[in-house]
């Protein structure tokens, strides 16, 4: 992966998503997991109000394709495809989580592929 700049994330999700990932298996837990330790975990009411977090609705582009997509990002629990939910252990919801509207990230898909991603904007 490929960042501009840290992550940043708030405290309750940083807690949260590392049980999650004490209990998934696989390269995208191991690659989500290696984003959070290098993330600067902040109190959860000093997230900034343009950084991608758990229940955040989030736009962003596909910077190859062009194509630009909104979806929550939410616990697996959570997660519906029908309403734009989308789980933080999906690949997508993995490369967002801690970006900053306009930061990039390079994030390798299950196929071998990567995908470009930039947040366009966040909604808490």
């Amino acid at each position: 992966m490929e960042n501009q700049s840290n992550l940043i994330i708030a405290s309750d999700d940083f807690h949260k998503i590392s049980t999650l990932l004490n209990a998934a298996q696989g390269e995208l837990a191991e690659l989500l997991q290696e984003e959070l330790s290098r993330a600067s975990v902040v109190p959860n009411e000093v997230l900034p109000a343009d950084v991608v977090a758990m229940n955040s609705k989030v736009s962003f582009q596909d910077i190859d394709s062009g194509k630009e997509l909104s979806v929550t990002l939410v616990y697996p629990h959570e997660a519906n495809i029908n309403e734009n939910k989308v789980s933080v252990l999906a690949p997508v919801g993995s490369a967002l989580i801690g970006l900053r509207v306009g930061q990039v990230i390079n994030w390798p898909l299950p196929n071998g592929k990567e995908k470009r991603l930039k947040v366009v904007s966040v909604q808490k």
